[in-house]
């Protein structure tokens, strides 16, 4: 095989060029473009590091392990585009230029679309552990009206660090969703959100570990909330003073997110309710902006 510069430069190039050829007759020229940009940068990054074949085979080794680790309860291949800032990338490409708006931030693995319906001022822990937090707030447009009827999907990990759905016995708990009030309020019982780690017992976590990164998220919130005319938000609270703020394992941290966890002791609570001991409380607004980013 030649080693002359130029000719493993025009072999390469050519391997591409037949690449990109077999796609020029895609129907879609969405997809078409799409196919173009992956294939030319997939195999530029091929040619920067001068990829091995026995890298490559470690590559397609590592993402069949994703493959098999992910199923209805875990999703590998999010937490891989988590860890790679890709998911927070395409959260800031894709972000409504609304100046104002709530900050989105990633989707996370443990949405589920089943989460029980609680009312205004409902319990969405159910037995989840962790010190009570009463979170309230307004839903409403970037001029300051109130959205009534806003779906807002609310989910959580508990003190221990895990989501319901990591247990084995099928709980529901750290999860909900509300409609927002006739004043765009809304409400609702849950517990002081804790720092956790992401799944990292898989090939995630193995990669992680051999970079020397941690995986600790720190204390937040999930929301994901929908109203006609609006833009859908996700979202998450994050908990001030909490000490993985700066190293957060998905980049999903932004300061407009970040918010007081105010404790109280033996008082009563906004609603009018005694808990007892130890409580605390967050308010946060969430605003949308209309379809057109305004």
């Amino acid at each position: 095989m030649s080693t002359d510069p130029a000719l493993v430069t025009d072999r390469e190039q050519a391997v591409t060029e037949e690449v990109l050829a077999s796609f020029e007759a895609t129907p879609d020229p969405r997809l078409r473009e799409v196919m173009h940009s992956l294939v030319r940068h997939l195999h530029a990054f091929a040619r920067d590091i001068r990829l091995s074949e026995h890298e490559w085979e470690i590559a397609i080794e590592f993402l069949t392990r994703a493959g098999h680790i992910t199923d209805d309860r875990r999703q590998e291949f999010i937490l891989l585009s988590d860890v790679l800032g890709l998911s927070m990338l395409t959260v800031a490409i894709n972000e409504p230029s609304a100046p104002g708006a709530t900050e989105s931030t990633v989707f996370g693995p443990f949405f589920v679309d089943t989460a029980p319906e609680i009312p205004l001022g409902g319990d969405i822990a159910r037995g989840a552990a962790g010190i009570p937090c009463y979170v309230s707030g307004r839903v409403r447009s970037v001029t300051g009206e109130p959205i009534v009827g806003a779906r807002i999907e609310v989910w959580e990990a508990d003190a221990d660090g895990f989501y319901d759905v990591q247990y084995p016995d099928g709980r529901s708990a750290g999860r909900g969703w509300l409609r927002s009030g006739e004043n765009g309020e809304y409400r609702f019982w849950s517990v002081l959100p804790a720092p956790y780690p992401i799944p990292h017992d898989g090939p995630v976590g193995d990669l992680l570990a051999a970079t020397d990164r941690g995986p600790m998220r720190p204390a937040h919130l999930h929301f994901m909330v929908t109203a006609p005319d609006f833009r859908s938000l996700i979202t998450h609270i994050f908990v001030a003073g909490d000490p993985y703020l700066d190293c957060d394992a998905v980049f999903g941290v932004k300061d407009n997110l970040v918010v007081e966890a105010v404790r109280h002791t033996d008082t009563a609570a906004p609603d009018g309710s005694h808990p007892g001991g130890a409580w605390t409380s967050i308010t946060f607004d969430l605003v949308l902006a209309t379809h057109d980013g305004r």
